[in-house]
C-alpha cells in the first residue's frame, strides 16, 4: 500500500504539521478509527506518529480524537491497544484537563485490565506504565486505582523487570501512588476521602509484597556505582519511606520487628551508601510512630545502631542522615519505659557529641531529642543540668538570631532542666551560665506552650533558690513583665495563672515585693479576682493575700 510510507514520510517532516491540521486528514482518521478492524489499527498507528509532533496536539484535540480513541482501549487486539495507548498518551501528555477527562472516562480500569491480560507484551506494558505514570499524580486517578488490583500487577512487573528503564518507570509509578495527596486537594471538601484513597493504595502495595521486591532491588544495586543504578536506588529508597507514611501499611510492614524492611535496617545503617543510611534512619523514625513499636525496637537494640551511625557523621557528616537519626531517637524516647532504658544505656551522653555541630537542622533535632529523653527523668535532668559544656552551648543557641527553631528548642531545654530536676545545683549552674535571662525572655514570647514552660521553670527556680537569681530577675525586669502579662487582655488563662504562681515566689524577696507594689500590682490583682476563669480568680486572690502579707502563702 503506497498510503502508509507516504503518510509516514509526511509526518516526519515538521513543516507539514500546518498542512495536516488544515486538511481533512484528522477527520478522515477519526472516521477510519470507527471502521473495520484493520483500517482502525492503521489509523491509530498513523495518529500515534502524528501526535509525536508537539504542534499537532491541539489540532488532534480540536478534532475530538481522544473521545474516539478511548473506546478502543476495550479492544482485544494487542496491536490496536499499543497504537491507541501511544496516541492517547502523546496527545494528553502534560494536559491536566484532558487527563482528568481520561480518568472520568474510566481509562484507569482499561489500563489495569491490559496489564492483567497481557503481562508478557513488553511494548504494550511499557505504554501502559507510561500512561499510569502520567495519570497517577491525579488524586482522582489514585481514587480510581485504589479500587483496582493495580498493586499486584505492578509488583509482578517489577519482579520480572530486567532493564533499568522499566525498573525506573515502575518505581516512578509506585512512588506517585504511595505519595500523600497533593496540596491542592487539601483545600477541597474531598480531602479526607483522598487521604483514605492514598492510605488504601499504600496498604494495597504492602499486601501485594512490593516491599520485598524493592528490598531485593536495593540489595542488588547497593554495590553499583553506575549513575542510572544510583537513581533507581534512590527511587526505591524513597518508595519505602513513602509506604511507611501510612499507618496501616507501616504497621503491616513492621510485623512486630519481623518484616523484611525492619530486618534490613541494620544492614542499611551500616552501609557505606549515605542513601541507604538515610533510608534506614527514616524507616525507624516512621516505625516509631506508636509506643508498642518503639518499645519493641529498643528491645531489639536499634538505639545503638543509630548512635553508631551518628558517630560516623559527627565531623562534616551528612545533615540529612543526622537529622533522620535524631528524629528516630526522639520518637523512640517517647514511651516512659524507653526513656529509662535509653538513659541507662548512655544515650544522653553519646548524642552530646553532636553539640559540636554547626548545622541548624541537626542542632534543632538534637535539642528536641534531649528534651524528650529527660521528660520526667529527675536524675538525667539533674546530671545534664550541671554539665557546663551543654549549658554553655544552650545559652549560645538561646541567642541565635538567624534560626528561631534552634533558639526556641534551646530555651525549652533550659526550662526542662529546671522543671524536671527541681535541683538547687541545676538552678545555680544555669544562673552561672547566664541562662536565667533567657527563661525570662521565653516567658513573654509569642508561643503559649513556651510561655507556660518558662513561667513554671522560673517559679520552681525562685522557690528553690531565689536569693542567687533575684539580681538577674531585677535586671531583666521580670516583675514588670509579669505585670504586663496580667494586664494584657489577650493573655490566656493558663499563662495568667502561671504568672501569678511565679509572682507568689518572687514576693518572698523584699526588693522584688517593692517592685510589685510600685508597679501597682495590687490593682491588677484585684481586677483579676473577678476573672471569668475560676482558677485565675482564685490564684489572683492568693497572690493578693501574699502581696499584702509578710510571708508567702502559696506554692509555685
Amino acid at each position: 500500500m503506497p498510503f502508509k510510507p507516504a503518510i509516514f514520510f509526511l509526518i516526519a517532516e515538521h513543516r507539514t504539521s500546518s498542512l495536516l491540521s488544515e486538511s481533512e486528514v484528522l477527520p478522515a482518521l477519526a472516521r477510519l478509527l470507527q471502521s473495520n478492524s484493520l483500517s482502525a489499527v492503521k489509523a491509530a498507528q498513523v495518529l500515534a506518529e502524528i501526535a509525536k509532533n508537539e504542534e499537532m496536539k491541539s489540532p488532534c484535540i480540536d478534532a475530538d480524537l481522544v473521545p474516539t480513541l478511548i473506546p478502543l482501549l476495550d479492544s482485544t487486539d494487542q496491536e490496536m491497544l499499543l497504537h491507541v495507548g501511544r496516541a492517547i498518551g502523546r496527545i494528553c501528555y502534560d494536559n491536566n484537563d484532558l487527563q482528568e477527562q481520561l480518568v472520568g472516562a474510566e481509562v484507569i480500569t482499561s489500563l489495569v485490565r491490559i496489564l492483567s491480560d497481557y503481562p508478557d507484551n513488553e511494548p504494550l506494558v511499557r505504554v501502559n506504565l507510561l500512561a499510569l505514570s502520567n495519570l497517577a499524580d491525579l488524586d482522582t486517578a489514585k481514587e480510581a486505582l485504589s479500587k483496582t488490583r493495580i498493586a499486584e500487577h505492578l509488583v509482578h512487573q517489577l519482579r520480572r523487570a530486567n532493564h533499568h528503564e522499566k525498573v525506573e518507570i515502575i518505581l516512578e509509578v509506585l512512588q506517585t501512588l504511595a505519595e500523600n495527596v497533593s496540596s491542592s486537594s487539601k483545600k477541597t471538601a474531598t480531602f479526607t476521602f483522598m487521604v483514605t484513597s492514598a492510605d488504601a493504595l499504600k496498604l494495597q502495595l504492602a499486601e501485594a509484597g512490593i516491599h520485598e521486591a524493592v528490598v531485593e532491588i536495593l540489595l542488588r544495586l547497593q554495590a553499583s556505582s553506575k549513575p542510572e543504578d544510583m537513581c533507581s536506588l534512590k527511587a526505591a529508597s524513597d518508595l519505602i519511606v513513602a509506604l511507611l507514611l501510612g499507618d496501616e501499611s507501616m504497621q503491616q510492614l513492621f510485623a512486630e520487628g519481623h518484616g523484611v524492611i525492619y530486618q534490613s535496617i541494620g544492614t542499611w545503617l551500616a552501609s557505606k551508601h549515605t542513601q541507604l543510611q538515610l533510608t534506614g534512619a527514616l524507616a525507624i523514625a516512621n516505625f516509631a510512630r506508636n509506643d508498642s513499636n518503639c518499645v519493641r525496637m529498643v528491645q531489639l537494640g536499634v538505639v545503638h545502631q543509630l548512635l553508631d551511625l551518628l558517630e560516623q557523621h559527627v565531623e562534616n557528616g551528612d545533615v540529612s542522615v543526622q537529622h533522620a537519626a535524631l528524629s528516630a531517637l526522639r520518637n523512640l524516647a517517647i514511651p516512659v519505659a524507653n526513656k529509662v532504658q535509653m538513659l541507662e544505656e548512655g544515650v544522653g551522653k553519646r548524642i552530646q557529641m553532636l553539640l559540636r555541630s554547626e548545622m541548624p537542622p541537626v542542632q534543632f533535632k538534637l535539642l528536641g531529642t534531649l528534651r524528650m529523653l529527660m521528660d520526667g527523668q529527675v536524675e538525667a535532668a539533674e546530671e545534664l543540668g550541671q554539665d557546663p559544656i551543654l549549658l554553655s552551648r544552650l545559652v549560645q543557641w538561646c541567642d541565635s538570631k538567624d534560626h528561631a527553631g534552634v533558639c526556641g528548642e534551646a530555651n525549652r531545654l533550659l526550662a526542662s532542666l529546671v522543671r524536671h530536676s527541681r535541683s538547687q545545683e541545676v538552678v545555680k549552674a544555669i544562673q552561672e551560665a547566664q541562662g536565667m535571662k533567657h527563661l525570662v525572655s521565653m516567658a513573654t514570647c509569642e508561643h503559649v506552650i513556651m510561655q507556660n514552660e518558662a513561667l513554671i521553670a522560673l517559679a520552681i527556680a525562685s522557690a528553690i533558690n531565689l536569693e542567687i537569681i533575684k539580681e538577674e530577675f531585677k535586671e531583666a525586669k521580670l516583675v514588670h513583665k509579669i505585670h504586663q502579662l496580667l494586664q494584657d487582655e489577650s493573655t490566656g488563662p493558663e499563662v495568667k495563672y502561671n504568672s501569678m504562681g511565679l509572682l507568689c515566689s518572687l514576693l518572698n524577696a523584699g526588693d522584688l515585693r517593692q517592685e510589685a507594689q510600685e508597679n501597682e500590682m495590687k490593682e491588677t490583682l484585684e481586677k483579676l479576682c473577678t476573672h471569668i476563669n475560676g482558677n485565675v480568680a482564685k490564684q489572683a486572690l492568693m497572690a493578693l493575700q501574699v502581696l499584702n502579707e509578710e510571708h508567702s502563702l502559696c506554692e509555685p
